[in-house]
């Protein structure tokens, strides 16, 4: 009797360690393969801008990330000084100057793999409101030592590479030079040294003049068409990207009608 009732026992552990082994073999099994409610990597967009159209590229950024579950960052900064700093690094996805000379020269060199067309810039005479000096849109005025002028620098941004192109036309960029107080780096400190009348008159891009609350402090004079032309704004495409597919929604979404009317809001498309 005591045999049969041990070796009962014997068969119920030996059955309870086989269903143990299996359940632990079952769960190792489950704990090893791949979680389905894994979240797939983010990616990311880096965008070099030049300052004068990083409004309307933050809108549309806003846009490509809902819509496409990303992350876009954008580096403003002098069209000059972020082709030096794209050129060093060897790192990012798009790139908007301020003119497509920029975007020529990186063709040449066949860093942009491609491009479209955004928008057009083009360059005025700001002044302080209601023109207190009476200036005309003549550009000798910039040569002239009873104005404060400040210039854009040729050398770190496209209003100050512009600025030039313009003044030598005219045959008087280096009396320009000596005549101004200082050079600037890019739009954004022209428009502060207008508005806060520390000068009379300078040179910027137009667009920046309908601005949030510019239009109050700033009077536009425009310049000849002989001297001053349409600027084409063209986002191109880095030999960089690490995400070219994303990029490309970018550039199609900027370019497309939808894209114009950004630019255009922000004094960047539909320019005289």
């Amino acid at each position: 009797m005591k045999k049969r009732i041990f070796l009962v026992v014997l068969a119920l552990m030996v059955a309870m360690a086989f269903v143990g082994c299996g359940g632990a073999d079952e769960t190792s099994k489950q704990s090893s393969e791949p979680s389905e409610s894994k979240v797939e990597e983010q990616k990311e967009l880096l965008i070099y801008c030049g300052v004068t159209m990083v409004r309307p590229m933050t809108e549309i950024a806003k846009i490509i990330e809902e819509q496409e579950n990303c992350k876009i960052t954008i580096e403003k900064g002098g069209s000059g000084g972020l082709l030096n700093k794209l050129k060093t690094d060897k790192t990012g996805d798009l790139y908007l100057p301020g003119s497509d000379s920029y975007i020529n020269t990186l063709v040449e060199e066949e860093i942009i793999k491609e491009h479209v067309l955004v928008g057009y810039n083009k360059a005025a005479i700001f002044v302080q409101k209601g023109n207190p000096l009476n200036i005309t849109s003549d550009l000798e005025n910039f040569t002239k030592e009873e104005y404060m002028v400040v210039i854009g620098n040729p050398e770190s941004g496209s209003i100050g590479k512009e600025t030039k192109k313009i003044l030598d036309k005219k045959g008087i960029f280096e009396k320009v030079v000596a005549n101004a107080s200082k050079l600037t780096n890019d739009s954004t400190e022209l428009l502060r040294v207008i508005k806060d009348k520390e000068v009379d008159l300078v040179i910027n891009w137009y667009a920046t003049s309908v601005w949030d609350d510019n239009p109050k402090d700033i009077d536009v004079l425009q310049i000849d068409e002989e001297y001053a032309k349409k600027k084409k704004l063209v986002v191109g495409l880095l030999k960089y990207s690490e995400n070219p597919e994303l990029a490309k929604i970018f550039m199609d979404y900027a370019s497309s009608d939808a894209g114009k009317e950004i630019f255009n809001k922000y004094g960047l498309y539909d320019i005289k």
